[in-house]
């Protein structure tokens, strides 16, 4: 079984995500996660809640929400040995 970071699995349930799976599957739910903001982010913008000169700075907002998806999978896992 593989061991994820702590810091990984301090992430994972600051966004609901449950460990358990194998880290791919993980990332998948959690890329899920981050493109539903996405397309509420975008529906709030089109509401017009959000100006479309502060769109850009809410998206990135949102990223750094979820910096998991920039790190590479095996960065999610405690080193052997």
């Amino acid at each position: 079984m593989v061991r994820l970071r702590p810091s990984v699995r301090a992430a994972l349930a600051g966004h609901g995500v449950a460990e358990g799976d194998p880290p791919a599957l993980l990332k998948e739910r959690l890329n899920d996660l981050y493109l539903e903001e996405v397309r509420k982010l975008k529906a709030r913008q089109r509401a017009g809640e959000i100006p479309l000169r502060d769109y850009a700075a809410h998206a990135e907002a949102l990223k750094q929400r979820f910096p998991l998806l920039g790190l590479p999978l095996d960065q999610w896992q405690e080193p052997e040995g």
